[in-house]
């Protein structure tokens, strides 16, 4: 996919408030979950019942709460889902299908995904909205081809367990046989992860010309302030 594949930038997007603290993100390595699936929507990955506070954690617990779980209190885990089973068991790369995050905008699914320990998603596509929440929690969605995921999904099927990097910089990830596969993202978003900023952070950078300009706004056309 070409630089900005999957990315929806609006200036006005921005939560209000203090600007959330995040990670660096430049390389990450970890275990991969390999959910086959496509059209997975943001109800899937945090039902709607769970959606009762604004903090960021603690959603982990519910993620995929109707696939991991056999009852509605969630104590009785479903055997024959894929992070139920011992080698998928605390994946930070979660691999799928397209157009993963579709349905509706809520953020607590990134918060959700976050919590429970994924850094990385590698799907053919995202829903736009889905993408610019993940950007803003700090998870690198990454795009590749169809083939490209089938090939890494058959890795992770096959070989459970196995781990994958995610280099941001260079916009490559490297399978456990040392294969490069290579991804495009938007420079901004590419910037705000490398730099641990959401757009409020972002933002905050250039307090000082902000002010400069205000001020001088205020010199200049006192009849606007």
């Amino acid at each position: 996919m070409g630089d900005g594949a999957g990315w929806m930038y609006n200036p006005n997007d921005s939560q209000i408030g203090e600007p959330l603290k995040m990670e660096l993100f430049t390389q990450h390595t970890g275990k991969v979950a390999p959910l086959d699936r496509a059209n997975v929507d943001t109800d899937a990955i945090i039902p709607k019942q769970f959606l009762r506070k604004i903090e960021r954690t603690g959603y982990g617990k519910h993620l995929f709460h109707e696939w991991r779980y056999l009852d509605y209190e969630g104590t009785r885990e479903n055997p024959n889902f894929i992070l139920n089973k011992p080698a998928y068991r605390h994946a930070t790369v979660l691999l799928t299908r397209d157009n993963f995050g579709c349905g509706s905008s809520r953020e607590h699914a990134p918060w959700a995904l976050f919590d429970y320990g994924f850094r990385v998603i590698v799907a053919p596509s995202f829903a736009d909205i889905f993408y610019n929440n993940c950007v803003k929690n700090g998870i690198l969605l990454v795009t590749l081809t169809s083939d490209e995921i089938e090939c890494l999904l058959q890795q992770a099927i096959q070989h459970p367990g196995i781990e994958i990097t995610a280099d941001l910089e260079r916009q490559i990830i490297i399978d456990p046989a040392g294969h490069h596969y290579q991804f495009g993202i938007h420079t901004f978003v590419k910037t705000c992860l490398l730099k641990g900023l959401d757009q409020i952070g972002w933002t905050q950078q250039f307090n000082d010309q902000i002010r400069a300009f205000e001020q001088k706004l205020q010199q200049e056309k006192p009849w606007l302030a």
